[in-house]
């Protein structure tokens, strides 16, 4: 039996859209790092960039479970001495979910040089409607 080895030009990438609405952020981050790695089909190769473009919709309707609005923090620090910047994700779902999603895909994706490409293919939406109607999404309802 041989294996399948895909070559970079021979990815047939499709889009697919995400409803992020009342589901736990985690979940929707992991299926959508599973689509953009091309986890999910017979044809996946580790080293070479075959995933699928994914729209992820409702990104502030998704829902952070336990006590992680309140206790789980977004932090960045400029360089300088005191320059810690904390917000806390309660006012970062409400200012910014796009951010918080993206956030949460990233930290799921493989730490390399090919997880740059991925997240180029990933678009989030704080709302219900997308601008990518002319690329025919797929709704992913598996």
């Amino acid at each position: 039996m041989s294996t399948t080895m895909l070559k970079s030009g021979e990815v047939a990438r499709k889009w697919y859209v995400l409803d992020a609405a009342g589901k736990p952020m985690g979940k929707t981050a992991a299926l959508a790092a599973d689509l953009l790695r091309g986890k999910l089909d017979p044809t996946y190769t580790p080293h070479v960039d075959c995933g699928h473009f994914v729209i992820i919709i409702n990104a502030e309707q998704a829902v952070l479970t336990g006590k992680k609005l309140e206790q789980k923090y977004y932090r960045t620090h400029s360089g300088y001495p005191g320059g810690l910047h904390e917000t806390q994700y309660k006012k970062l779902m409400k200012d910014k979910p796009e951010l918080a999603m993206r956030l949460a895909v990233r930290g799921m994706l493989q730490k390399n040089s090919i997880a740059q490409w991925q997240l180029r293919r990933l678009k989030i939406y704080r709302g219900a409607e997308h601008p990518h109607a002319a690329q025919k999404p797929e709704v992913w309802d598996r």
